[in-house]
């Protein structure tokens, strides 16, 4: 059974798996503390004041005795802040630095769907319930469902995010040791929720780039994206002999956008989707909204590929006009 294999701590395998267990086992500790010092004083007192004990519980009013207990209060206030904020720092630094995805990452895509997890790599890759990546190099999962909410985890690595229906969300990690590490599913998704499993397979640069040499593929997903865009029927309007008056499409990722409300809006994965599945959501400035919609033709994956057939064009050809 599969519950005879889980590890309950597995080790860390993960540059920034080390930060969050020392953070967790502080945590602990300070809880511990906390609890244990709680736990003796409720005896304490529930031994000395008792109802048939005879100690004195008058007050003794006098100004020695305000003035010690008034630095009684103010020790532990100020000494639980004081902690408690450097917890805070220290947690809210190790938050950023997980959310803040490195500029050398290498993007593979995940779509989650019930109940199965599909995976694509760049070079067009594909993988069903496992994932294969290089040692020592940063990996960022661009995500999305194509039902409901999941969540992508994988305990060795200390990483978890949501993957949300109609949003992009990220996941990177850097993997310091070799080996195969599982991941969950750790948002129910329905019956089958617990077949949402797999492993990631840290390989050495070397066994890796055989593993990609080897792997079937139809080209990559920049390849399988621009015949998307033909397919659908998008270069009609956004390529660069069309008539009609469409924005240009090239050089446009991770660009500024004005929009025709007056808002600016950065062209990530999300701007690209939501342009193509809801079109009179974010209109471009100086462009009427007469985009039809194409939910329900195409699919997460299919959407994918076009945004990594975007990034890949970054530049408009000769005499083309933004």
């Amino acid at each position: 059974m599969i519950m005879n294999h889980v590890e309950f701590f597995p080790a860390a395998a993960s540059t920034i798996a080390g930060t969050i267990d020392n953070i967790y086992f502080v945590w602990l500790a300070l809880s511990a503390v906390i609890a244990i010092a709680i736990a003796v004083l409720v005896v304490i007192f529930a031994i000395r004041y008792r109802r048939t004990s005879t100690a004195d519980r008058t007050v003794a009013v006098g100004a020695r005795y305000e003035h010690t207990m008034h630095r009684i209060e103010v020790t532990w206030t100020l000494v639980p802040l004081i902690i408690f904020l450097a917890m805070f720092l220290w947690s809210a630094n190790a938050y950023y630095e997980s959310a803040t995805v490195p500029h050398d990452a290498i993007s593979v895509y995940v779509v989650g769907k019930q109940w199965m997890w599909h995976i694509e790599h760049r070079g067009g890759q594909r993988e069903i319930g496992e994932l294969h990546i290089p040692v020592g190099r940063t990996i960022a999962l661009v995500m999305t469902s194509q039902d409901v909410i999941h969540s992508f985890s994988i305990p060795g690595f200390r990483v978890k995010q949501d993957v949300l229906p109609g949003r992009y969300t990220t996941l990177w990690f850097k993997a310091t040791r070799t080996g195969d590490f599982r991941w969950f599913c750790t948002q129910y998704c329905g019956t089958a929720h617990s077949l949402m499993i797999g492993r990631v397979f840290v390989m050495e640069p070397g066994d890796f780039d055989r593993w990609l040499a080897v792997s079937d593929t139809e080209g990559s997903m920049a390849a399988k994206g621009a015949r998307r865009f033909r397919q659908f029927g998008c270069s009609g309007c956004h390529g660069p002999s069309a008539n009609v008056h469409a924005p240009r499409l090239e050089g446009l990722f991770g660009k500024p956008v004005q929009l025709k409300d007056g808002r600016t809006v950065i062209a990530d994965e999300r701007f690209i989707r939501d342009s193509v599945f809801l079109p009179n959501k974010d209109v471009p400035a100086n462009y009427e909204p007469i985009m039809p919609s194409f939910r329900g033709q195409i699919d997460e994956e299919q959407m994918l590929e076009i945004i990594e057939y975007l990034k890949s064009i970054e530049s408009a050809p000769q005499g083309v006009q933004r």
